[in-house]
């Protein structure tokens, strides 16, 4: 049996066993190439020159040892391999975090923002950062840039720290426990936050595979919008004036424009359509305040 062969008969094994996927792969293949891959200590970026390479029997059943843990376990792919890619870019991950995926690096990398971004930005904050994967995007992506990440969860935090020291971010990027923006007083060009934001009723329909991810990083109440609730509110305050929101909201934007009617959110093209990730300029984040008009007359 060579690379490929083996490849096809593991994504055979994911299907028949009704795994879920989406926490770095969005299918069966995709999903069997990493775990093959990674279990034999091939590249995981070349499978095209592999695929032909013979597998001895030794090594198909170290592969299959770790399809049968995937498959009975129903734990993320991630969370057997202790790493995660987001963008090309390798991360240590652990079920300290939820398994990194968010759109907004998309946007990150193909400079689908630029366009609002006064030049290069300074400062940046990535709010409820996870393993730090946004945070190390961005200060890849902006080598000026001095940047903050911040999350409520110690055990996050700790995820994060390696994959600062792990790409030699130590000084440029600045972690910080917080719940929301507490503890955090700088002001930013950009903020981007994936939080949690998934509502109740799909919370409950979750998967295993999602149900091994902390809940504290996924669970949004009701709507999935109490964290976005705060955040909204206090967002405009950590902007500088030309400063710029951009927010991950999933498949939720019927629950956002619900609760935040009045508010000028620009949805930003992504893999997952336009409406997963919205960007908000602190302008109309300060016009939908506690104070702004609710409707034309009041603002009469």
């Amino acid at each position: 049996m060579n690379v490929i062969e083996l490849i096809d008969a593991c994504a055979a094994r994911l299907v028949e066993a009704g795994v879920s996927f989406g926490q770095g792969t969005t299918n069966a293949f995709d999903e069997a190439a990493w775990l093959v891959l990674w279990r034999l200590g091939l590249p995981l970026d070349a499978l095209d020159a592999v695929a032909e390479q013979p597998v001895d029997a030794t090594r198909a059943a170290a592969v299959d040892t770790l399809i049968a843990q995937r498959t009975q376990s129903r734990l993320p792919a991630a969370y057997l391999t202790g790493e995660a890619w987001l963008q090309g870019v390798p991360f240590t991950v652990d079920a300290r975090t939820i398994v990194p995926r968010s759109l907004i690096a998309e946007v990150l990398a193909d400079g689908t923002i630029d366009a609002w971004l006064h030049g290069a930005p300074a400062r940046v904050l990535d709010l409820c950062t996870g393993n730090g994967s946004l945070a190390v995007l961005a200060a890849l992506r902006w080598p000026a840039a001095a940047v903050d990440a911040a999350d409520v969860s110690a055990d996050a935090l700790q995820v994060a720290q390696l994959n600062v020291e792990r790409h030699d971010l130590g000084e440029r990027i600045a972690l910080h426990r917080a719940d929301g923006f507490g503890a955090l007083h700088d002001r930013y060009d950009l903020i981007v936050c994936n939080p949690p934001y998934v509502n109740a009723q799909s919370m409950a329909a979750l998967p295993p595979e999602f149900r091994a991810e902390p809940a504290l990083a996924l669970a949004g109440g009701d709507d999935g919008m109490d964290f976005v609730r705060r955040l909204l509110r206090e967002a405009a305050a950590h902007l500088l004036p030309q400063g710029v929101l951009v927010l991950e909201i999933g498949h939720e934007r019927e629950h956002f424009d619900a609760a935040f009617a009045r508010l000028d959110a620009i949805g930003l093209p992504t893999s997952a359509g336009d409406d997963a990730v919205l960007l908000l300029t602190r302008d109309a984040l300060l016009a939908h305040g506690p104070d702004a008009p609710r409707n034309a007359a009041e603002a009469a």
